[in-house]
């Protein structure tokens, strides 16, 4: 989802200011360094207990159904460990199984003391944070979800400005938002801060997939741009950690239907396409008829059609993001039954969860369900409930 920076800057000073500053300072190692030695992850993890796909749907901890789940761009962030263990405790309660996170916090000039930070980009040597600061924030998520049994979705660099993402390495490393994709220096620090990520978690059963990027997009590209780019990036995780799951964490755009917009090809993608890269393990669509042009209504065809698409392909459909500005459990319920109703659909992912930390609220987009609430109620409680 592309959101407003005022409110992500908002809830991230909030976060960092309001919690004990870290115990000791920020420790950087270079592109090749990243180190393992803080990963959190459980050495002895058996394979075999990891989230893969089972037909059209996906196994988590050796039960195959349809999942629900929610988003959080926010968790990888937040300094005060007693925030992330109430939120991901709400989860659990509620049966949430799957939670899709930022695994990404570029930037391109050094931030001051305490600001959370997980790679530095710069042409003349990057720098990819370890320490507590850095990459130690997203270990603590990654230990407090596998307590829980909570599976991660997480995501490598986001198509939009917030946290860095690609236009980070674009002011870093030179060209575009449209040559990212073949840009040499840029692709070679993207995927050294893969391999720092992976490696820290590779052995962890709290890991449902590795993401390759948030709502990639290649406007007036040929679609063959982000394919080629989607094939070679996740064969390279594949190389990394053969075991768990990856997925492009596209909009699903660029798929045989209507002609509205996002049906075209015009952003560079073609969703069938896609899901025959081999290295990718399920597709991956979002939904927001509000920013698109198109009507509530239209969102069930669209729905089915793209699990139609991944039926077609043998593979999981993974409806990752979705949201209403109004009336959030009259339309998004229904978006709801349409996907649990629909053959390939395998989980689906509400944009975005809120709750109160210790600082106060988290950011409201227009868009965010918060627990303890009526939409809470219809949007979580109830929808779990119809999937059991």
């Amino acid at each position: 989802m592309k959101f407003l920076r005022a409110g992500l800057l908002s809830l991230l000073c909030a976060a960092t200011g309001a919690a004990a500053a870290p115990s000791s300072s920020s420790e950087s190692t270079s592109t090749g360094a990243a180190s393992s030695s803080s990963s959190s992850s459980s050495v002895g993890a058996a394979q075999a207990d990891f989230p893969k796909a089972d037909g059209l749907l996906f196994n988590i901890d050796g039960v195959t159904k349809y999942y629900a789940g929610t988003n959080s761009y926010w968790i990888s962030f937040l300094t005060n460990n007693a925030d992330v263990d109430k939120t991901l405790d709400q989860l659990a309660q509620a049966g949430h199984k799957i939670l899709r996170i930022w695994g990404f916090n570029d930037v391109t000039s050094q931030p001051g003391s305490g600001t959370v930070y997980f790679q530095y980009l710069s042409r003349t040597g990057s720098q990819i944070n370890t320490g507590a600061n850095g990459l130690q924030r997203l270990d603590y998520v990654v230990a407090a979800a596998e307590k829980r049994g909570i599976k991660l979705i997480i995501n490598f660099v986001n198509n939009w400005g917030d946290y860095g993402g690609m236009g980070a390495y674009v002011t870093a490393f030179g060209g575009s938002q449209t040559t990212w994709y073949t840009n040499t220096a840029a692709q070679t620090q993207y995927k050294a801060y893969i391999k720092a990520v992976v490696s820290r978690y590779a052995n962890s059963s709290a890991i449902f997939a590795w993401e390759l990027a948030n709502e990639p997009r290649c406007n007036g590209c040929q679609t063959s741009v982000i394919t080629n780019w989607a094939s070679t990036t996740s064969a390279y995780v594949k190389s990394l950690d053969p075991a768990h799951m990856v997925t492009l964490g596209d909009e699903g755009f660029g798929l045989a239907g209507d002609g509205s917009y996002p049906y075209q090809f015009g952003e560079g993608l073609d969703f069938a396409a896609n899901l025959k890269i081999k290295t990718l393990d399920f597709g991956t669509f979002h939904l927001y008829p509000s920013t698109w042009g198109t009507q509530y209504d239209w969102g069930n065809p669209w729905i089915q059609a793209h699990g139609k698409a991944c039926a077609a392909a043998g593979k999981p459909c993974l409806f990752e993001e979705y949201g209403s500005t109004s009336d959030h459990c009259g339309i998004e319920g229904k978006w709801q039954s349409t996907s649990l109703s629909t053959e390939g659909m395998a989980a689906d992912l509400f944009w975005q969860l809120g709750t109160t930390l210790s600082t106060g609220q988290t950011h409201n987009d227009g868009f965010t369900i918060y627990t303890g609430s009526s939409e809470w109620t219809c949007l979580v409680t109830n929808h779990v409930a119809a999937i059991k």
